[in-house]
């Protein structure tokens, strides 16, 4: 038979409290009121002298709350070795037990820095790391002690769970929601001391309304209620995400402490970025899709390209060729391009909707495709306008980038010859390698040396809706304010403007921007976001590596309601390296000898 618990760790220790007539009149009605009645008759149903974890276990079964890990959960978590466990404080004490038993479980060393008080509970004493809550000098100076127990017990190899806020979230008036306080500075040298990796954690939810109007009266008051918020939290699961491990290399790059520990509240409060504020982007306009048109016949389509001179042959790498061509030359093969940009397209949330993805500029736009000549398939595919001879001909209206912008002529006087690039996509039985966006950009490369004039390239570069409008903001964001190019952004305008901003829910706009300064500082926040972790848009992140600069960007209904950055790159800033690797040495050489004879030429014209 299991011992059930006789030791009362709610008895207030009080003399007054003892007096007969003050429990009888005071404290029996105010420990209903709080909560600590039904709390004590639950604790004295659990079995003796179990350990954290089955203590933990069998508290949540008495409450009929389970713990729902989303995503991958704690899986994170090393299987030893020092680590830390951060996490916000959305309840007060239900997530405690959910996190300890659920760690406990992995690692029987973990422990959990906590409120002294749960000292009182004798199963909780094994894991339980007790830090008084007193603030200032004296608080400060009751926690040496135990903060010094932390930290050896990291650097010992153990692993360590941490609240930062050290208090409960509650309504914050100035931003009108409720989460955690600041976290505690203190936090943040703990783990600069421990040099350990550090994983985030987030845990949804809030406590009700009279919790919050009680911490406005009084802070006090919310800690009196916590009894009551524990029991009122009864058959509710608690759900938790963890994020991705932070190596201690990348904390060790934060300026001091408190830039530490507001960085984990980042990691943190993103991996709720279902809770964060700011709507869509635009209302939804799904549309029931097409049924996409069937594949053309592959022997007309190969003897299309069988029939295409050598002199377009760009690119060859054993079974892969990189071909340019006319509309007029490939109709069939321009109809399987069209199929295929529709289904890569949907397949990450893009797409016209329609039975195949071909538009009015397709017949006076350059093609440049890549084609497996031993499976007789095409690979992939980038559009080209050559924007010299489209405004010779149509004028702005002749290119694809001005139905989504309003160009003024000065900004093509100011680039000079350009190449509108845009429609790329890899099918998606390609895409696990890189290999065949690599020879695409050997196919444009090759394009540029025979035609030198052209050192600038252009195009839309898309941010799906497969990405959380959180994500979207955050790199449209960070773009906007990292790679700028002022002088030319004013001769550009959107038609459908982009002006909403990020707000995280528990993050200030300052604490944001100053962890979205760069897109190497974003990508990390977008995988957490993202539930296949997946970083910056392969795209984008190669026209950055380009030197691409933004222009601006805009909203494209049409389009699945991707989110278009204007990417302009001038291959003359390009890394000398980048440009070999696509145009070859020899040919690279030849091109910027080329563009500083043009150069020369202008210069004596204007003199």
């Amino acid at each position: 038979m299991t011992q059930q618990n006789q030791y009362d760790p709610f008895d207030i220790p009080w003399p007054l409290a003892q007096n007969p007539l003050v429990k009888k009149v005071v404290m029996s009605p105010l420990e209903r009121l709080l909560g600590v009645r039904q709390c004590r008759d639950i604790y004295r149903q659990l079995p003796a002298g179990d350990s954290p974890e089955d203590f933990c276990r069998a508290a949540l079964e008495q409450l009929q709350v389970t713990g729902e890990p989303e995503g991958e959960g704690l899986e994170p978590v090393p299987c030893q070795g020092p680590a830390i466990v951060v996490a916000n404080h959305p309840f007060g004490a239900v997530e405690g037990l959910v996190m300890l038993e659920a760690l406990r479980r992995m690692r029987p060393d973990t422990k959990v820095l906590a409120n002294s008080l749960l000292e009182r509970i004798p199963q909780l004493r094994e894991a339980l790391i007790g830090v008084g809550i007193l603030g200032g000098a004296q608080g400060t100076g009751v926690n040496i002690g135990p903060l010094r127990q932390a930290i050896r017990h990291v650097r010992d190899g153990g692993l360590l769970l941490i609240f930062p806020a050290g208090e409960v979230s509650h309504l914050q008036l100035q931003r009108r929601e409720v989460a955690d306080p600041p976290w505690q500075v203190s936090v943040g040298a703990l783990i600069r001391h421990c040099r350990a990796p550090v994983l985030p954690v987030y845990i949804p939810g809030r406590n009700g309304m009279v919790f919050q109007l009680a911490g406005l009266m009084h802070p006090r008051l919310r800690t009196l209620l916590l009894g009551r918020m524990l029991l009122a939290h009864k058959g509710r699961p608690v759900r938790f995400r963890g994020g991705r491990l932070i190596p201690w290399s990348r904390l060790e790059q934060c300026a001091d402490d408190r830039e530490r520990i507001d960085y984990l509240r980042l990691r943190s409060y993103l991996l709720g970025a279902a809770d964060s504020v700011g709507g869509p982007l635009n209302p939804s306009t799904d549309i029931e899709p097409m049924t996409v048109i069937s594949p053309q016949p592959t022997e007309l389509v190969a003897a299309e390209v069988s029939r295409l001179p050598q002199g377009q042959l760009l690119v060859r790498n054993g079974p892969m060729q990189v071909w340019q061509a006319e509309a007029g030359q490939i109709p069939y093969l321009l109809l399987e391009i069209g199929r295929l940009r529709e289904l890569t397209f949907r397949a990450v949330g893009e797409g016209t909707g329609r039975s195949f993805d071909l538009d009015r500029f397709d017949q006076d736009y350059l093609h440049l495709f890549l084609w497996h000549s031993e499976r007789q398939e095409l690979v992939g595919a980038y559009r080209v306008g050559c924007c010299d001879t489209l405004l010779k001909r149509f004028g702005k209206q002749g290119l694809y980038t001005h139905t989504l912008f309003k160009f003024r002529r000065r900004l093509f006087d100011a680039i000079g010859p350009a190449l509108e690039l845009g429609r790329s996509f890899v099918r998606p039985e390609y895409q696990k390698s890189y290999s065949p966006l690599l020879l695409l950009w050997k196919g444009i490369g090759r394009f540029v040396v025979k035609n030198p004039q052209y050192r600038v390239l252009f195009g839309p570069v898309s941010i799906s809706r497969d990405y959380s409008d959180l994500s979207r903001r955050l790199i449209a964001g960070t773009l906007q304010a990292e790679l700028p190019l002022p002088q030319l952004s004013r001769l550009v305008k959107p038609r459908l403007p982009f002006h909403a901003k990020a707000r995280i829910r528990g993050c200030s706009g300052e604490l944001a921007r100053t962890f979205c300064g760069s897109m190497d500082q974003v990508a990390p926040l977008v995988a957490d976001i993202e539930v296949q972790q997946k970083g910056i848009p392969v795209l984008l992140r190669h026209y950055l590596n380009l030197g691409g600069k933004l222009l601006t960007f805009n909203r494209d209904p049409q389009f699945s309601d991707v989110l278009d950055g204007l990417i302009l790159v001038d291959l003359l800033q390009t890394d000398r390296k980048t440009i070999q690797r696509y145009m070859g040495r020899e040919e690279a050489e030849a091109f910027f000898t080329y563009q500083r004879l043009l150069s020369s030429q202008r210069e004596a014209l204007c003199a």
